[in-house]
């Protein structure tokens, strides 16, 4: 059976946000999915299930979250293949920009149009760039890269619905389920 990856958007911000991870893996049992675990508290839950429709698997879980918060939880789901190969590139890129203060990876509902990775990949500043890979981008920060800037590349805007968890976090995600 296939094993997924969903990575929740914009969860556990404030206090009228909150999704536990708990919660998170409780919703997703109860939406029929299998093998259910999660890690950390920041909306990244394995799985399995026959079915093989991303939009599908994806919509399914989004109604179940929605009705068990009240609130939309945008959910990006991925292959464990698929992640395993994000962390692949991630660890190229991060070879080939050993100066890197900050590696993010955008993980991304759908691909974008060229014109727009052209635009993303356009905005490098002295404090990084962007690198857009299907429905990835790696927001690669260097040394000019200011603590705590969000988005110092104003990029993530074009990304369209989107989350983003750092390098750590899907290498971590890589070597407990892919």
């Amino acid at each position: 059976m296939p094993t997924y990856v969903a990575f929740l958007r914009a969860i556990n911000l404030g206090a009228n946000r909150k999704f536990a991870k708990d919660d998170i893996r409780r919703v997703v049992e109860a939406a029929g999915f299998d093998d259910v675990e999660t890690h950390i508290n920041t909306g990244n839950v394995r799985f399995t299930t026959p079915m093989r429709s991303r939009a599908k698997i994806e919509a399914l879980l989004e109604g179940a979250f929605a009705e068990d918060r009240g609130f939309e939880v945008p959910t990006m789901v991925f292959t464990a293949a698929e992640v395993a190969a994000i962390a692949a590139e991630a660890a190229t890129l991060g070879d080939e920009h050993p100066e890197l203060a900050r590696h993010y990876i955008y993980l991304m509902k759908d691909e974008l149009p060229a014109a727009t990775v052209a635009k993303i990949e356009g905005l490098a500043s002295e404090a990084g760039g962007m690198v857009v890979r299907g429905r990835t981008a790696h927001a690669l920060l260097g040394p000019a890269y200011q603590a705590g800037q969000v988005d110092p590349l104003g990029a993530a805007k074009l990304l369209g619905v989107a989350t983003n968890r750092n390098r750590t976090v899907i290498d971590a995600i890589v070597a407990k389920w892919c």
